[in-house]
């Protein structure tokens, strides 16, 4: 089966001819060690090990990789503070309130003007908080489009979206054009052009309520979506103060408990009103106020996401007071389109 001796015996060992079996170590002995210089600048690239307690040793390379990152502590829950912000969500709701009741046909004016001041108030806060290239111009372009956009919404021989969709797109453009004439803000309008967008459109959207106030039922539908938008951030903050459980995010000081508690007691105040308006039902009125209260209390607690966002991608914090009024402000802005389109489509 096998032959007696291997195929290399009958060959003179000290031949100078190459050996035609295959190459390798002779039988019993170790490999030689590698030796020249591309195995001498592998070592020295590798770089020393070092040993770990309880397991095998490692290079200081993979150690860098394999460190954890250390984790930011957790943004502590101030009372003022959560008690500063739901009372001026209220005083933000009355106001707009008691302005949609001073509407009438031929007596717009005095609405609109309670609406431009708080799309002044957004656009401060707004802009001081995104802090987008060009800073000065995007709050003018902002402030333009706000008047044009209650203007058209007051003047306008048909009551409709379509003069307000126009003002934001021109204010959007003449936004970016602003970015463009400076070769410093040039290099950082893309990323700044989410941005511009919230700020323009957001305003914009506050004027859509002098349109639903020229619509039948519209002072009802606002009377009832924007109060249970108030109650919902109202209670959300409260909420926050007094029980912020369970944390949402370590660096957000929200709790879930007041998004939910908010939500549905703002659902049960819309509902209450519903019973004593005209043209509006428990059911209707419930129906047009969860989504507003929702859409509200959502709209504030993104916002806080978005400023944990920045900080920690290492911006520098922006002002205090317009900091924490640009919660309540923007869940204003988007309710007032989803009051809008509720009462369009539902009512």
């Amino acid at each position: 089966m096998f032959p007696s001796t291997s195929r290399d015996g009958g060959r003179d060992p000290w031949a100078d001819g190459p050996s035609t079996g295959p190459s390798g170590p002779a039988p019993g002995y170790p490999p030689a060690p590698r030796t020249g210089p591309a195995e001498e600048e592998r070592r020295e690239r590798k770089g020393p090990r070092r040993l770990r307690k309880g397991g095998p040793g490692r290079r200081s390379d993979d150690a860098s990789e394999e460190a954890p990152d250390e984790e930011a502590p957790p943004v502590e829950f101030r009372r003022p503070l959560a008690l500063t912000v739901a009372g001026f969500a209220a005083l933000l709701a009355t106001g707009l309130v008691l302005g949609a009741q001073t509407a009438g046909p031929g007596h717009r004016l005095p609405f609109a003007v309670v609406i431009f001041g708080v799309q002044m108030l957004y656009v401060l806060a707004w802009t001081m908080a995104m802090r987008p290239p060009a800073l000065l111009v995007v709050a003018l372009v902002s402030a333009g489009t706000a008047a044009i956009a209650d203007i058209a919404a007051v003047q306008s021989d048909i009551a409709g979206l379509a003069p307000l969709g126009y003002a934001a797109l021109a204010g959007l453009v003449l936004g970016v054009l602003g970015q463009l004439v400076r070769r410093v803000d040039r290099v950082r309008v893309t990323d700044s052009l989410g941005g511009t967008l919230l700020i323009v459109v957001g305003v914009v959207a506050f004027a859509s309520l002098i349109v639903l106030s020229r619509i039948p039922k519209g002072t009802q539908a606002i009377t009832v979506c924007l109060t249970a938008a108030g109650v919902a951030l109202l209670v959300a903050r409260l909420t926050d103060a007094v029980a912020p459980w369970p944390r949402l995010a370590p660096q957000v000081p929200r709790g879930a408990a007041g998004v939910v508690v908010g939500a549905m007691l703002g659902t049960l105040t819309s509902a209450v009103l519903g019973s004593y308006l005209v043209g509006f039902t428990p059911t209707s009125a419930a129906l047009v106020g969860v989504v507003t209260a929702a859409t509200a209390v959502l709209a504030d607690l993104a916002v806080g996401y978005a400023e944990a966002g920045r900080l920690m991608a290492g911006e520098p914090p922006t002002m205090w007071v317009a900091r924490h009024m640009q919660g309540p402000l923007g869940g204003f802005a988007l309710a007032a389109p989803a009051a809008y389109a509720m009462c369009v489509l539902f009512l």
